[in-house]
């Protein structure tokens, strides 16, 4: 399928050929048959590309320090890598659009195929959209009509803040889209509407959208002069620009104890004086309503009660779509372009130059779009037994930054399939890695004669069934960590390993700190002590939003079974023996935040009677070294240091054990595997210990939960049910 792509890094604007996306859960796909350009919005964006790395840098001052940090912690050329790779990124453009329902995920009863629907979707001919994100069209509103509705909302939901009544007076600053469908929602209303912008020709306009006066430099003292010296009940700022101008002119029009409303993007030097002697409120409108930015609401598909939020995104998307089928809004006399989407670009450029006065461009589409699942960049090569020929489920910043890159780097390595739900980031991806397919489906990675090895690279919660399937298939399974969320799938992985028989390929969980210089380097120094050791290791982990997908128990499993699991597993390395025991604490009390569970210790034993103890600690400053690793016993300590150093204390002398760039041991757990499919001589981590520490590392939230330890036991498949019912 054809998609509208901006390059941030280039700058450069494209119509890709992407692999269709699928039906995830709680979403449906639609075949768009109109979009429109949010002209305000998408211009920004592309100005924004256009700039030097410099002025990128001016406008963005907070990503410099993390920068300035992650140089810090990183080294230079890896943190400049990561700038490079993250700058390439594809930029979906287009947020309003509107076509035929194809088919809808699991969950999702709203919809059915052949629906006509707006949405929330971007510039492509197939899109998938959230449930919450898609509001059914009204019959006899067109497509191009539909293609208005979110735009439209974001004006709605700033027409409802300003809380006007019947016969009221509104004053409009700026009578771009978003201007002009609140003009003309304001004159549905019974709202009498005064409006000033820059141009003349969108005042007239504004005029035909049932405005009764606009026009360009219309003065607070004129619209005194329209209310008969009371001033206009509430403002509306839909104008986008860096002065400072419309607010100041909203202040001085705004009656005593009026609102002023922003919807747009502009100065915000706020004079208080004006609002203090007037009393006057000011109101920040946030995108098309209720519901925005909340990744529950318009990811996760739940709905905000009516009686409670009468008002949310959706149900603004269904209310303009309502007015547009009565007649009472009408969008069409904003239409003032059409292009083709084979053509976007040309659309693009008219905004830029602004050769012509524009408005409401308009993109067209094929009305039988046809659905491919994947796209093909190069002739597979014929399969050899001296090359091992990939295929790699996901493709998200650390697959695309650390993993794949390095995977490339392996001369037996051969890539053949990059599979992404979306299909635009394996298109993407999997063209400048050299893979000779891109996919949406991943079936073209199990089902694949030509596949060797599967790289599951996917969010947590899919981990699980995908390493069970391919191992199912017959594949060697490469997952990143956590190989699964909980105990139950853990019990699947097993069955479906015993069920492959001898067809089963090799099983390695991405736990790469074992692998780092620095840990070897440690182990070999400690290989001839016999006593047990204790370990500590810290992780200044750094807080995310309680709503990140990773805290969330269900798809990430939390921070502990999706990160700190890496420690449990360099604790088991360097000790030489799996977990036996776990037990966890954290913080709590009524000043503790709404998520505790990234601010603990965790204390486990080990067969051979060593301890190790993990501090995963959300609650420092980033800019701090992230990771220290100090192992005691046998008269001897050693310290790694963020996987930049390990170093030695024995006998009153200091030793450097190794030293180099920041190096957690990701190429050499890559190379581990290949190697231990080229020669087919055991398991890189053995399933003991991949066992154990994924056990541990559920149980240590277990323990969280009832405050008690747990046992690790790993004999049987029996013995993990039993843990199951003791943990449950």
């Amino acid at each position: 399928m054809k998609q509208v792509i901006q390059n941030i890094g280039s700058g450069s604007l494209t119509v890709l050929h992407v692999p269709s996306p699928m039906a995830r859960p709680g979403c449906v796909l639609v075949a768009t048959q109109r979009s429109l350009i949010s002209a305000g919005t998408e211009k920004s964006l592309r100005e924004l590309a256009q700039k030097s790395m410099l002025e990128k840098a001016r406008s963005r001052p907070d990503h410099v320090k993390r920068i300035v940090d992650k140089v810090r912690q990183e080294g230079l050329r890896n943190t400049i890598q990561q700038i490079r790779e993250k700058l390439d990124d594809p930029m979906p453009l287009g947020y309003c659009s509107a076509g035929t329902v194809l088919t809808v995920g699991a969950g999702v009863q709203e919809f059915k195929p052949g629906d006509h629907v707006a949405t929330a979707g971007p510039h492509a001919e197939v899109v998938c959209v959230p449930k919450n994100m898609c509001a059914r069209i009204p019959d006899g509103v067109s497509f191009e009509e539909a293609s208005f509705t979110v735009l439209g909302s974001i004006a709605l939901q700033g027409v409802r803040l300003a809380e006007l009544n019947l016969g009221e007076t509104a004053f409009v600053i700026g009578l771009g889209l978003v201007g002009q469908i609140a003009v003309g929602l304001l004159n549905a209303a019974g709202v009498r509407v005064i409006g000033t912008d820059l141009d003349p020709a969108k005042c007239e306009l504004a005029k035909r959208m049932g405005a009764v006066e606009a026009r360009p430099g219309i003065r607070a003292s004129d619209v005194d002069q329209m209310t008969h010296g009371l001033g206009a009940d509430a403002v509306l700022i839909t104008a986008s620009t860096k002065s400072n101008g419309p607010i100041d002119l909203a202040a001085g029009a705004v009656r005593q104890k009026g609102r002023v409303v922003l919807v747009g993007v502009v100065g915000l030097e706020l004079d208080r004086r004006p609002f203090y002697f007037k009393e006057a409120e000011f109101v920040v409108s946030c995108s098309y309503g209720p519901g925005r930015y909340d990744s529950q609401y318009e990811e996760g598909g739940l709905d905000y009660p009516a009686a409670y939020v009468r008002w949310t995104e959706q149900r603004n998307m269904q209310a303009l779509l309502g007015l547009m089928s009565t007649g009472k809004l009408d969008v069409k006399p904003l239409i003032s372009h059409r292009f083709e989407i084979e053509n976007a670009k040309s659309a693009y450029d008219l905004i830029e130059s602004n050769s012509e006065p524009y408005l409401g461009i308009i993109l067209q589409y094929c009305e039988d779009t046809a659905v491919e699942r994947s796209v093909q960049f190069r002739p597979t090569v014929k399969k050899s037994t001296v090359t091992i020929s990939i295929g790699c489920l996901g493709a998200g910043n650390f697959a695309r930054m650390t993993l794949l890159p390095k995977l490339m780097g392996i001369p037996a390595v051969e890539p053949h399939v990059l599979c992404t739900s979306g299909g635009l980031s394996a298109s993407h991806c999997g063209k400048k890695l050299g893979f000779a397919l891109a996919s949406s489906d991943e079936q073209d990675v199990f089902d694949s004669d030509q596949v060797d090895a599967v790289f599951v690279l996917t969010r947590h919660d899919q981990h699980a069934r995908q390493v069970s399937q391919g191992l199912l298939n017959g594949k060697h399974v490469f997952v990143e960590k956590p190989l699964c969320l909980n105990v139950e799938e853990l019990i699947g992985i097993e069955e479906s390993w015993k069920s492959a028989g001898d067809s089963a390929g090799i099983l390695m969980v991405g736990f790469n700190r074992r692998f780092s210089p620095a840990a070897k380097a440690v182990k070999k120094y400690y290989q001839d002590v016999e006593c047990p050791l204790t370990v500590s290791i810290r992780f200044n982990a750094g807080a995310i939003p309680a709503d990140h997908w990773v805290q969330d128990e269900e798809a990430g499993g939390g921070r502990i079974i999706g990160e700190a699991c890496h420690a449990i597993d360099l604790a088991t390395y360097l000790i030489g023996s799996p977990v036996s025991r776990v037990f966890a604490e954290s913080i709590g009390g009524p000043d503790a935040p709404g998520i505790t569970d990234d601010q603990c210790f965790i204390t486990l034993r080990h067969e051979n009677g060593s301890v190790s103890n993990i501090g995963y600690l959300a609650g420092g400053d980033k800019s701090f070294s992230k990771e220290r690793v100090e192992v005691f016993g046998g008269g001897k300590v050693c310290v790694i240091d963020d996987f930049n150093s390990a170093e030695s204390w024995f006998q009153g002398k200091r030793k450097r054990l190794w030293k180099g760039n920041q190096d957690k041991g990701h190429l050499a757990e890559l190379v581990a595997f290949t190697d231990a499919i080229k020669t087919g001589f055991g398991l890189p981590i053995s399933w003991e210990e991949i066992r154990a520490t994924t056990l541990a590392s559920i149980l240590a939230v277990q323990s969280l939960r009832e405050g008690t330890p747990f046992s690790v036991v790993t004999e049987s498949v029996s013995e993990t049910a039993r843990i199951v019912k003791q943990a449950g």
